[in-house]
């Protein structure tokens, strides 16, 4: 299995790599609580049509290291730089989804564009959803954190709770199997509860408007328009007026989980905006 340490603490992280070496370059970059397989739908497609997937285990996620420390955003985006630098990966897709979105942009804040030609954020939380001195629209900071409490206090209830809207399973379309959701359920609680519970502090204070203003490259923004866990008008909406010249597609009836509901939607998405047509 492919690992590399991280030279800034040494954290094993673990990652996958599809497809031909030769063809364009797509590195994923998950959603909290999730390791690499909840790309399933694009990496096995867009692998089998000549493009080289990567995807990286966040740190305390899938089989990467299980550790208490860098889970502030400026070592999660190292990692992902890490990466890149470990593969020499170089004019690529940077694609996230969710918490995901936010490491892409901080990653182009802290060490540019030079391996990134294209960025999408899917479904994505930044640039934050809190309530901000420039976001008085946003969710009451306070009201997030004590959701993180509850989070904390049973997250295999939360992960159950939360499922069908996540997937927005009321919404006509969205057809997912019992079975299906318990898989998810399940991968969730794969993340450490040090990672997951990190993660949701970091939420509370997110605010990444300056950062997105000053994205100078190709972005697609893709969001659902019954997103629960980043509704749309603070987050994705947002993001599309924010980075110059951002192309923006809204998902009808889609909830957080799209990548399953509207997987084979996404992936002709990514496929098109990564061959730059």
């Amino acid at each position: 299995m492919p690992y590399f340490e991280t030279s800034t603490d040494g954290t094993r992280l673990h990652y996958v790599d599809y497809g031909p070496r030769e063809g364009r370059t797509i590195v994923f970059v998950n959603s909290s609580y999730f390791g690499t397989e909840m790309w399933e739908f694009q990496m096995l497609a867009l692998a089998a049509d000549g493009y080289r997937c990567v995807g990286l285990d966040r740190r305390g996620h899938g089989r990467s290291d299980d550790v208490w420390d860098g889970f502030d955003l400026d070592t999660l985006a190292g990692d992902v730089g890490a990466l890149l630098d470990h593969l020499d990966l170089t004019h690529i897709t940077l694609v996230g989804h969710s918490i995901g979105t936010a490491e892409v942009v901080r990653h182009l804040t802290l060490h540019g564009s030079g391996r990134v030609a294209r960025v999408a954020l899917v479904a994505g939380m930044a640039p934050g959803p809190a309530r901000s001195a420039d976001h008085p629209e946003g969710v009451d900071p306070a009201l997030i954190a004590a959701g993180n409490e509850v989070f904390r206090k049973d997250r295999p209830g939360f992960f159950a709770d939360g499922a069908a809207a996540f997937f927005a399973l009321d919404r006509p379309g969205n057809d997912v199997s019992p079975a299906h959701v318990q898989y998810w359920e399940n991968r969730c609680a794969g993340a450490t509860a040090r990672a997951a519970n990190a993660l949701g502090d970091l939420v509370v204070t997110l605010n990444l408007a300056p950062e997105l203003a000053k994205i100078d490259v190709p972005a697609l923004v893709i969001h659902g328009t019954h997103d629960a866990s980043a509704p749309i008008a603070l987050t994705g909406e947002r993001a599309a007026r924010l980075i110059p010249g951002s192309t923006f597609h809204v998902y009808e009836n889609a909830g957080h989980g799209l990548f399953v509901t509207h997987a084979d939607r996404l992936t002709a998405d990514l496929r098109e905006f990564t061959s730059g047509r």
